[in-house]
């Protein structure tokens, strides 16, 4: 059974930081691309950042020099470090783990809150 849980979300004020975890678990994490999306209240889902098995990385332009993405082959985890955070930067935050090759696979993680609020 996959599961990917992500935590770390909460309440910060403009300018501030939070790190972002999502911990893996019934993959071979180490050959996924895993990512972050983002939902804000009205509108799509969006693509954050991905960081593929090599560790190549796909940055939202709106991110590019504010978050970087990591991962910890062996935890089995995924970082997002969000820094100079904005009012529009508040989401819901997933992580997403994409399995690779042919029959190419999605799983998502239950979402966490990150609010850029004064």
């Amino acid at each position: 059974q996959v599961q990917l849980v992500e935590s770390g979300g909460g309440l910060v004020q403009p300018g501030g930081s939070l790190r972002l975890s999502c911990a893996a678990s019934g993959i071979y994490f180490k050959i996924y691309t895993m990512g972050w999306y983002r939902q804000a209240p009205g509108k799509e889902r969006e693509l954050v950042v991905t960081i593929t098995s090599s560790s190549s990385t796909n940055y939202a332009d709106s991110v590019k020099g504010r978050f970087t993405i990591s991962r910890d082959n062996a935890k089995n985890t995924v970082y997002l470090q969000m820094n100079s955070l904005k009012g529009e930067d508040t989401a819901v935050y997933y992580c997403n783990a994409r399995s690779p090759g042919f029959g190419t696979r999605d799983y998502w993680g239950q979402g966490t809150q990150v609010t850029v609020s004064s």
